[in-house]
């Protein structure tokens, strides 16, 4: 039964060509071979534009040919984010409302090199919010464009974190607000608010379960 494709559709067709053109141009000393795939990176790059990137098609092939390495450092990969889902003593939530967006979400940033993941964590909660934590437990890893949160190809990494100190303070440049909430009352707008009730759960430690995107059947094709 076919069924309509969506935006997020395109945005994920479009960024796995673009990873395959990018990694064959990586790999490749065929000179026609690499002429195939940077065609395959401008259709990739018509794809992307159509499902609503913010480039034109020469501007997006540029930004993503700033990416092509040689050998291994090409093969392209999703980024990486390290989430944080801070609790305290009283079953509250720690969450940030961020500059960029202004929706309000669990502390969040980029992976950075000669960190460890549950390093991250503890780094972008003291830089965020003021608050010093202890990683406890992974609880998510999420593909963010398969979620829908995501416009280029992201893997986010979150784990549970308890609050041992510190004090409440919002970054100047990256939050507009910082704060503890219940589930009964989170501000708005929140990101996927379908989804608190299940971090609230893994915090109050109803569950231990990893939670990740399981395999669509068919894989890649399926829903």
């Amino acid at each position: 039964m076919s069924r309509r494709v969506t935006e997020k559709d395109l945005l994920r067709w479009s960024e796995a060509l673009a990873g395959i053109a990018r990694t064959g141009l990586g790999f490749t000393q065929n000179p026609y071979e690499a002429e195939r795939f940077d065609e395959i990176l401008h259709i990739a790059a018509d794809i992307g534009v159509a499902a609503g990137r913010d480039y034109d098609v020469e501007e997006l092939v540029e930004e993503w040919m700033k990416h092509v390495g040689r050998g291994v450092p090409g093969y392209q990969t999703p980024k990486v984010g390290i989430g944080a889902v801070v609790t305290n003593d009283e079953g509250e939530l720690l969450l940030i409302q961020r500059a960029d967006s202004g929706v309000w979400l669990y502390p969040t940033g980029w992976a950075d090199v000669g960190y460890s993941p549950a390093e991250v964590a503890v780094k972008e909660v003291f830089e965020e919010t003021g608050i010093v934590c202890v990683p406890e437990r992974l609880i998510a890893v999420i593909d963010g464009l398969q979620a829908g949160f995501s416009r280029i190809p992201l893997y986010s990494l979150v784990f549970l974190c308890r609050a041992v100190g510190g004090e409440l303070r919002a970054h100047p440049q990256e939050c507009t607000g910082v704060g503890w909430f219940r589930e009964d009352a989170l501000p708005e707008p929140i990101a996927a608010r379908d989804r608190w009730p299940e971090v609230f759960a893994a915090a109050r430690g109803e569950t231990t379960e990893v939670s990740f995107d399981p395999p669509r059947d068919p894989v890649w094709r399926g829903e």
